[in-house]
């Protein structure tokens, strides 16, 4: 077992308890007598959210968006996002999601094969045989123990308030 694997699962057993969230795929439904229907979010497992990852039983994968599931109803919008958002959190509560549940779509999972190669997958990376994560497009990668370190911190123990 690589090292970028053993700290996963050290993650994993480290949450074992900690709440997992939805994590959901776009269905777009056939047409029904020539008729587009609306596209659903449908279950496709839980995960421990941690910043730009999504750590599930058996995988990882980078976080795209995360929406919450509500009651399709008219609206008016002044901006296309707020629209498209929208729609994702009204196709989550097509899906069977409950209104208010928070769902993570348009993720990807991570090859951690290619990590372990010495390529980046999504966020992951080796840089001198070290594992490493980039939170964000600006930031420098930092160690990726030191970073599921304070991630699984706050999600035990979130700040009062959030």
């Amino acid at each position: 077992m690589t090292r970028v694997r053993e700290l996963l699962d050290d993650a994993r057993s480290r949450l074992a308890d900690a709440p997992r969230e939805a994590v959901g795929a776009i269905v777009q439904p056939r047409r029904l007598f020539g008729i587009a229907r609306a596209p659903r979010i449908v279950p496709h497992g839980e995960a421990w959210h941690l910043g730009v990852l999504l750590l599930t039983p058996d995988a990882v994968l980078a976080t795209g968006e995360v929406v919450r599931s509500r009651v399709p109803a008219r609206r008016g919008y002044t901006a296309e996002n707020q629209r498209r958002r929208a729609e994702l959190a009204e196709a989550a509560h097509r899906g069977g999601y409950a209104e208010g549940a928070t769902v993570h779509v348009g993720w990807s999972e991570l090859d951690l094969d290619a990590v372990e190669r010495g390529e980046a997958s999504g966020p992951l990376s080796l840089v001198a045989g070290e594992p490493m994560v980039r939170w964000s497009a600006a930031a420098a990668p930092q160690p990726l123990a030191a970073y599921l370190d304070e991630r699984i911190e706050l999600l035990r123990h979130p700040p009062e308030g959030a």
